[in-house]
């Protein structure tokens, strides 16, 4: 299946959609949002990121920020925070074939996505499935195969590079295709209560506590024995 570009889903809410599939409707269907500290603190330092103007050369390696990315067979569009294209050396037998040709460049290049990051490497998918879709995204463009990509966190300083299988791009294929039923449909799921809701910068608009009753009036009484 094939999109239309004004069907295009942001793939930044891939790790939204995973996180909490009401957080991303409330987000990217219904457009609400709410800043806490940590979304301030990523916004900071994506902004650093997404320097469109600035390429940077350092020895072999051409250094991109901001840059623009889509998918016809996902669906979607966004940015790559960075994008290091690294020169193949001449005559290079271990990834012959892979290179691919960089307007104005000399020689061949293979191409790494680093996604950023604020916080430490998490115990779920999100950051991942979001490093993927931006590897099939660079694939469906540049026609290459992408063998490195990586994520960064901010917070412990440190890139770590991840191996994008294809289980995982199966499942982002999955995910997106979910995504567009969802946003077709205009469907905001009832929450999911877990631990991740103390922490998430929509508690205030989604109130996760309301599901715990049945309906207003039983919330009311229950607020009113409280006081």
């Amino acid at each position: 299946m094939s999109y239309a570009e004004d069907e295009y889903l942001m793939l930044s809410g891939i790790q939204h959609f995973e996180f909490c599939r009401r957080q991303w409707a409330l987000i990217h269907i219904e457009q609400q949002w709410d800043d806490n500290l940590r979304t301030v603190e990523g916004e900071i330092m994506h902004k650093n990121a997404h320097d469109i103007y600035f390429t940077e050369k350092r020895k072999n390696v051409i250094v991109s920020r901001g840059m623009p990315v889509y998918s016809h067979e996902l669906g979607i569009n966004g940015i790559c925070d960075v994008v290091e294209f690294s020169r193949i050396a001449a005559g290079s037998a271990e990834i012959k074939g892979k290179g691919i040709k960089l307007n104005g460049r000399e020689g061949l290049y293979i191409a790494e996505p680093i996604e950023y990051k604020r916080g430490q490497p998490k115990n779920n998918d999100e950051d991942l499935l979001q490093l993927a879709a931006q590897v099939m995204c660079l694939e469906e463009m540049l026609c290459c195969d992408i063998q490195k990509a990586s994520l960064y966190y901010g917070e412990i300083r440190r890139r770590y590079p991840v191996e994008i299988t294809e289980e995982l791009k199966e499942k982002v294929r999955k995910i997106t295709a979910e995504m567009h039923q969802y946003y077709k449909r205009r469907y905001t799921p009832k929450v999911r209560r877990s631990k991740s809701c103390n922490a998430c910068s929509l508690r205030n608009i989604c109130l996760p506590e309301l599901y715990r009753y049945h309906n207003a009036e039983e919330y009311i009484d229950a607020r009113l024995k409280e006081n």
